[in-house]
């Protein structure tokens, strides 16, 4: 299963401990929207080639 996790900020301590929870064992990948312009083609691409996306916020 490959997970998808989408940030809206930089993720705290408490979060990236549950990121590692959630994605042990899994393939993952990440993208981040709190940059100056985020390519939300690479985004949409990412989301349909991921089997579950999470947002962080």
């Amino acid at each position: 299963m490959k997970i998808l996790n989408v940030y809206r900020s930089e993720p705290d301590d408490t979060t990236k401990k549950l990121i590692e929870i959630v994605t042990r064992d899994r393939e993952s990948d990440e993208f981040y929207l709190n940059v100056e312009k985020p390519d939300y083609d690479q985004l949409v691409d990412k989301i349909f080639a991921a089997d579950q996306t999470i947002s962080w916020w």
